[in-house]
């Protein structure tokens, strides 16, 4: 598909050079919203003459070149336009001003199970999708075993889709419009419903067609994948684009936008350094001095557990200066104080507060068990304040945190008195500072140059000298 949208017919004049494969140049979206159905009628009615309906910009004047062999990943909060954008380039929708033009062949992934017919099989939605992209029968022949192995759903290719969960649409889906020899691929966030092999196996196809010279354009809230996979990034806002240039910039903005910081200004991220509360914090009385001057958090309580012989009943999270944030830098120390009354007698128990990331994987925290500081003896009725200190040292994003108390027999064996999973989220943000998630403790020891060592060949014998090209590997 080539051609170009917008309110004027400079399509192939935009494509300033035969490298430039989208060029979208002040491109707005604007929907008419009507308040009562009958509004629809009196405007066709008064012919334009009256207006019964409020203007609602999806996008507003964004420009955008997009090169061949570029992955270009989109950013932004839920209703920021970025399907909308994506829309228009696909040729989905036609901008209310503006234009766009396009020079090669694209391929859309624009909504899940698009374009498939329910009561089909998914091998006759195959040849049905492929033929209407324009590839003969003979053709997709030759294809559908590549086709069905990346889709790789099994017996239920010869099962109508309206029978599939969704990830095997998006695997089905996703199989075909690769196999379609696209020069543009247009993404929009359906990879994320696939499991873990799926996508990593999509991530190696997406990396393979650009080695290829393709181009990919998606939207996503993953990230990672921007980071992983883009050569650039955008970030949009209430149908504006703030933001175009490196990913690592591009996921910081997004992540303070995600805060509802109006500024645009880096926050801060989470580590795993950590000391446990001292005996002075506990305290007998709720309203003891140990308590902090700031209001605690709202706390989330879907998933809790344990035998309620304690409760959280309130949780501090506190920034450097004291002060109720949950926006970390890189770096930064958070405070974490619980305040937990118990109903039952111990000798002493253990707390401990934990960062999980997005997929639910635990990425560190503070336990008084690891550091062996627990806290006791605890009488029925108590309530004692428990602290934790955890150094931020985490890549950008966002994380969940974690918080329990429970009485440790062993690391296998304890008894879980009241477990607070997910109950609030932290951003992270700001330059990374290390390689990888979290930063753990390394070191890179120069070596010496060791002239005097004779190189030997397999048999034994000196080898001969080459000279040393200087590259790393060698």
């Amino acid at each position: 598909m080539a051609g170009s949208y917008g309110s004027s017919a400079r399509g192939k004049d935009l494509l300033m050079s035969s490298d430039t494969v989208i060029s979208v140049k002040n491109v707005s979206k604007m929907y008419q919203v009507y308040s009562k159905p009958r509004d629809r009628l009196l405007q066709m009615l008064f012919r334009g003459r009256r207006k019964y309906y409020r203007e609602f910009w999806a996008l507003h004047d964004v420009s955008l070149d997009v090169k061949r062999g570029e992955t270009i990943g989109v950013l932004g909060r839920n209703g920021s336009g970025k399907s909308t954008l994506l829309q228009m380039i696909s040729g989905t929708l036609t901008p209310s001003g503006g234009d766009i033009a396009i020079h090669g062949k694209i391929t859309a992934l624009l909504e899940l199970g698009a374009g498939f017919n329910p009561e089909f099989s998914g091998r006759e939605n195959v040849f049905l999708n492929a033929s209407i992209f324009g590839m003969s029968r003979e053709r997709i022949e030759q294809k559908f075993a590549e086709i069905a192995a990346f889709a790789d759903i099994g017996e239920f290719i010869d099962q109508p889709v309206k029978t599939y969960s969704s990830g095997m649409y998006a695997r089905l889906a996703f199989a075909v419009a690769i196999s379609l020899d696209p020069e543009i691929l247009v993404v929009d966030e359906i990879l994320s419903v696939g499991d873990v092999f799926f996508q990593a196996r999509c991530m190696r196809k997406l990396d393979e067609f650009r080695e290829s010279g393709g181009t990919v354009f998606f939207v996503t809230h993953d990230t990672y994948s921007v980071e992983r996979i883009c050569t650039r990034a955008i970030v949009l806002d209430r149908g504006r684009k703030v933001f175009e240039g490196a990913t690592a910039d591009a996921v910081n903005i997004y992540y303070k936008m995600s805060r509802d910081d109006p500024a645009l200004a880096p926050p801060a991220p989470p580590a795993v350094t950590a000391c446990a509360t001292t005996s002075s914090e506990l305290v007998a009385n709720y309203g003891a001095s140990q308590l902090p001057t700031a209001e605690p958090i709202p706390v989330r309580r879907d998933h809790v557990v344990g035998d309620e012989s304690a409760y959280i009943e309130d949780v501090y999270v506190l920034d450097e200066h004291g002060n109720t944030s949950l926006n970390y830098l890189v770096g930064d120390w958070m405070t974490i104080k619980l305040v937990v009354r118990f109903t039952a007698d111990y000798p002493e128990i253990d707390f401990g507060v934990g960062i999980r990331d997005r997929s639910g994987t635990l990425i560190g925290g503070a336990h008084s068990f690891y550091t062996g500081e627990a806290i006791g003896p605890i009488r029925a009725g108590e309530r004692h304040v428990l602290t934790a200190r955890i150094k931020t040292e985490l890549a950008p994003g966002e994380y969940l945190l974690i918080a329990g108390v429970a009485r440790h027999d062993s690391l296998q064996s304890y008894q879980e008195c009241y477990g607070l999973y997910d109950f609030c989220a932290i951003c992270v943000t700001g330059n990374r500072k290390f390689w990888g998630a979290v930063r753990l403790p390394a070191e890179i020891c120069q070596t010496e140059s060791a002239p005097h060592l004779e190189r030997k060949s397999l048999d034994g014998a000196p080898a001969p000298e080459r000279e040393l090209s200087g590259h790393p590997h060698e």
